[in-house]
């Protein structure tokens, strides 16, 4: 027996309470077998998983870094290859051989420059390292980066997503493949349609693999964003659109060069609801021509505002790196980065006023403080900013800080959840707000003070038929659309019960979707699902119509 071995059965005898105790054992073991270094926890879930052990709290303590998955899906970071920029944005890095706006020594970009920007190798890659940390990969969220995706050939884009539903599909299964190279047709039609049959022949496989792409995320520009190009996204399998909105000040839109004014972001937030995609905003702090009296005053607007309103942001301050416009005007002395107490506060003021049905995915970018040459280095940014809001007892309201696995009645240490939800006086909330051409309608499932979120669905209640580059109507006439329906805990595997997970809270909630779009005298509700759930929602009577999951009700 070795020392993995006996750990494991040590730990069974003597269940941990802690990582602490897992350290212990291990000191322990390397001591009486006289070795220096001590085995990792991914060795010791290898021999775990090879003993086909049962023990739930044991597993979670031998998992790292399981933020990872705490809030009830794996994402999966991909970059595309290279590729020029339409923008010319004087704050983005224009590094040789590396995307537009990203730097080398980023983690993300790191990996796939270790892939040779090869999204199946870029894929597998992620899912191993899941895998080897103890965490389930049934339900992933894969997210396309690497700039502007509408600019890229579209026969690249169809190749791209291809080879990641592969990569999805084919794992665990270790397979010798023939590296799929992406090269350009003489016919670029038959290409792309060929590629395009492929592409859904993966999208197929998908919908029942071990690993199910629930939600697919790609990055564009507002001025990129039109009908034709969202019904394309749709037939991708879409479901989140991040755009880079960066201000609502046409003066400082034009003054960084961004290329398109706040009309245009306007329009493309009203498209993209129409079509039921999750909205993801990126914005920025401390452009050339801001103030924080700016910055507070155009994050109030996004929020209350129905023109924009979006799901979630990512807030992004301006930092200064070699390889850009902005780094020569700094160098001039024509920008100054706000101190770190004037971004603080400001932070502190966002969060103050955000809704409780957006969710904040940043507030600093993962640019490695070494390649930060004046801006914001403090990495940590988000804990501080946390501190900071208790000792003034303010409270932030958005879906992150809410979520149930964040909170300190469910810290992520703590493993010991029965096989039922244990707050049984949950109740659900329903907040509604008037959007661009419609209402939304937030549903959820909190706790008595709403400081606890379970579950959430977002309704939309158009106005107006939509019309899509076919002259057809899609999704069908007088609908109501789910953009997104989700249950937070740590992700359970499909077709077994989580902490959380799979105890009914969805069905819950989609039940009282679809009583209030009936009310409002709508015939169908369409829900814009991502390809590894469309057989969920088949099971509660949902059929594929036009890559929308529909339901006459």
């Amino acid at each position: 027996m070795n020392i993995n071995q006996n750990i494991i059965k040590y730990l069974l005898k003597n269940p941990a309470e802690s990582e602490r105790d897992i350290l212990s054992a291990k000191r322990k073991f390397c001591k009486l077998y006289d070795i220096a270094g001590a085995p990792t926890n991914a060795e010791l879930l290898a021999e775990y998983n090879k003993q086909k052990i049962n023990n739930p709290a044991l597993h979670q303590l031998l998992r790292k870094r399981r933020v990872r998955t705490l809030s009830g899906i794996a994402p999966i970071a991909v970059l595309t290859k290279p590729y020029p920029c339409p923008g010319k944005c004087a704050y983005c890095p224009n590094e040789k051989a590396i995307p537009k706006s990203y730097l080398a020594n980023e983690p993300a970009v790191m990996r796939a420059i270790l892939c040779k920007f090869d999204p199946y190798k870029q894929v597998q890659l992620r899912l191993r390292a899941l895998a080897n940390n103890g965490h389930e990969t049934d339900k992933l969220e894969l997210i396309v980066m690497g700039g502007t995706w509408s600019y890229l050939p579209e026969s690249y884009q169809i190749w791209y997503l291809k080879e990641c539903f592969r990569a999805a599909n084919d794992s665990p299964k270790n397979i010798k493949r023939r590296d799929a190279i992406y090269r350009v047709s003489k016919d670029k039609r038959d290409a792309i349609n060929g590629i395009s049959t492929q592409l859904k022949k993966e999208q197929k496989r998908n919908e029942a693999a071990q690993n199910r792409i629930i939600g697919l995320t790609l990055e564009t520009r507002p001025d990129f964003i039109d009908e034709k190009e969202l019904w394309k996204m749709r037939q991708y399998g879409c479901t989140r659109i991040e755009i880079g909105v960066q201000h609502l000040d046409n003066r400082i839109l034009k003054l960084n060069q961004r290329g398109h004014d706040v009309a245009t972001t306007i329009n493309a937030t009203k498209l993209m609801r129409q079509f039921g995609f999750k909205i993801t905003y990126h914005m920025m702090l401390n452009l050339p021509g801001s103030t924080p009296a700016k910055d507070f005053k155009m994050m109030r607007d996004i929020f209350e505002n129905p023109n924009y309103r979006p799901d979630q942001i990512k807030i992004y301050p301006t930092v200064v790196s070699k390889n850009s416009l902005l780094y020569r005007w700094y160098k001039q002395g024509k920008w100054k980065s706000y101190t770190t107490k004037q971004l603080v506060n400001l932070l502190i003021k966002i969060k103050s006023i955000t809704p409780p049905w957006v969710r904040i995915l940043r507030v600093i970018r993962d640019i490695p403080k070494e390649s930060i040459i004046a801006g914001n280095k403090i990495t940590n940014m988000r804990q501080i900013i946390k501190s900071e809001m208790e000792k003034k007892k303010i409270e932030c309201q958005c879906t992150r800080c809410r979520e149930v696995g964040r909170q300190e009645q469910f810290p992520i240490s703590n493993f010991q959840f029965p096989k039922k939800l244990q707050i049984t006086n949950y109740k659900i909330a329903k907040r509604k707000y008037r959007v661009s051409k419609g209402t939304e309608y937030f549903l959820s499932f909190e706790s008595p003070d709403k400081k606890i979120l379970y579950a959430f669905c977002r309704l939309f209640l158009p106005k107006l038929t939509m019309k899509q580059c076919n002259n057809k109507t899609i999704p069908p006439y007088n609908t109501a659309l789910i953009r997104e329906l989700h249950t937070y805990g740590q992700l359970a595997p499909i077709g077994q019960i989580g902490n959380i997970q799979h105890l009914g809270l969805g069905k819950k909630l989609l039940a009282q979707a679809e009583s209030i779009a009936q009310k409002q005298n709508y015939d169908k509700l369409s829900i814009i699902s991502g390809i590894g759930v469309r057989n969920y929602y088949r099971q509660l009577g949902y059929r594929l119509e036009n890559t929308y999951m529909v339901k006459k009700i």
